[in-house]
């Protein structure tokens, strides 16, 4: 692969990544019952696009002029994201095989077919809701690691990136961006809220295309107008805070109307999240124990949303369903579990960047540029 230079790493947005990773385990525990702490923990997801959007912006923008390929760039983010799902999928398989195979609707499933999901997910290959490897039967697009969804629509943008976005001026990056903002302003308010895109159901798809599609684009275009502001103290722990106040806020249904909450939702990933990330890249420097806080929860913020919710498969089997989906044991009655549970995600997740992901993508980059550099010795011994 060619090397490029390296440039300034920003601490404070990959902790801020790792708050989000945090506030959707916490959301994936207590969505069952009637009382969460995080009622728009989902909106996470939306924080992840802007940051992913400004992130790949910010590295590779100048790249392509220094030799970056699309072939490289594929590779890049393959070794960079890929490990993660497969080793997740995995989880979920085992995860699921250890609850018993069975569905919301208490059926069995084959482990045939379990094996059919798991091969389907590893290649990021989605299913359409009534499918027999639709194996939890919940019409999700990744049945054995649901939030993979959010990943499908990731590859998705860096394919849009590389092929096309990058080749936009900033007026039509910009003219993009407000077009999909108003389609997301339009889905949230219509629907009345943003957690879309994990299923086919309903148009999954285009809405979850959009919902990306956003945020990513947004995050791009700060990237290529980015001009740092005057520094703010305690910055990281300000932007954290934020970002839990916008998960803490409860739904705004009952004496509202539903498309309360949609605008609440569009607000937050059209201006709150934006303004975040800005904050948060404006200061590069931070203190060395909110460094050390930045940087681990940086490393762990993507193995720990990889691979947290199959073990949610283990807690959804001891909690108990109804016919009706309603859980049969209560909050008070397993809350020693639900708090030990997010511990359980983060230990599960520093034993895969400690042993997995950090080794093999180390050894992948690593490969690659030692095939780079035997093509670029033939190519060099064919023109003597």
């Amino acid at each position: 692969m060619p090397q490029f230079q390296s440039k300034p790493h920003y601490d404070i947005l990959d902790g801020l990544r790792g708050v989000a990773a945090l506030m959707v385990i916490v959301y994936h525990v207590f969505e069952c019952f009637d009382w969460t702490p995080l009622p728009h923990g989902y909106l996470a997801v939306d924080f992840f696009f802007v940051l992913s959007g400004f992130v790949i912006g910010y590295a590779y923008d100048s790249r392509w002029k220094e030799g970056l390929t699309v072939g490289h760039f594929f590779k890049r983010r393959l070794i960079r994201l890929h490990p993660m799902v497969v080793i997740g999928a995995i989880f979920g398989a085992i995860c699921f095989i250890v609850q018993g195979s069975v569905r919301w609707d208490g059926t069995h499933v084959s482990t045939g077919w379990v094996m059919v999901a798991m091969l389907l997910s590893m290649l990021m290959l989605p299913l359409y809701p009534g499918a027999t490897a639709d194996v939890r039967g919940n019409g999700e697009l990744f049945p054995l690691n649901g939030p993979s969804w959010s990943l499908f629509f990731e590859y998705i943008g860096n394919i849009l990136y590389a092929l096309l976005l990058r080749r936009l001026s900033t007026r039509w990056l910009a003219l993009l961006a407000t077009l999909s903002g108003a389609c997301l302003t339009y889905i949230a308010v219509h629907d009345g809220y943003l957690g879309v895109g994990w299923s086919m159901i309903d148009n999954g798809l285009w809405t979850g295309l959009v919902r990306m599609l956003f945020p990513y684009t947004i995050g791009m275009l700060m990237a290529r107008v980015f001009k740092p502001i005057k520094k703010v103290r305690g910055v990281f722990w300000i932007c954290a805070i934020v970002i839990l106040m916008v998960g803490c806020l409860p739904l705004m249904f009952g004496d509202l109307l539903p498309w309360h909450n949609g605008l609440y939702d569009a607000i937050c990933v059209i201006a709150v999240f934006p303004c975040l990330v800005w904050l948060g890249a404006s200061q590069l420097s931070v203190g060395t124990m909110t460094g050390h806080v930045s940087h681990m929860l940086g490393e762990l913020s993507y193995p720990l949303y990889a691979v947290h919710y199959p073990l949610m498969y283990l807690f959804y089997a001891h909690i108990g369903f109804d016919g009706n989906l309603v859980p049969i044991s209560k909050m008070n009655e397993v809350w020693p579990v639900a708090v030990m549970l997010p511990v359980a995600c983060i230990l599960l997740a520093w034993l895969c960047w400690r042993f997995y992901d950090r080794p093999l993508r180390r050894y992948f980059m690593k490969a690659s540029r030692m095939t780079q550099h035997k093509a670029s010795n033939a190519n060099s011994d064919e023109s003597m």
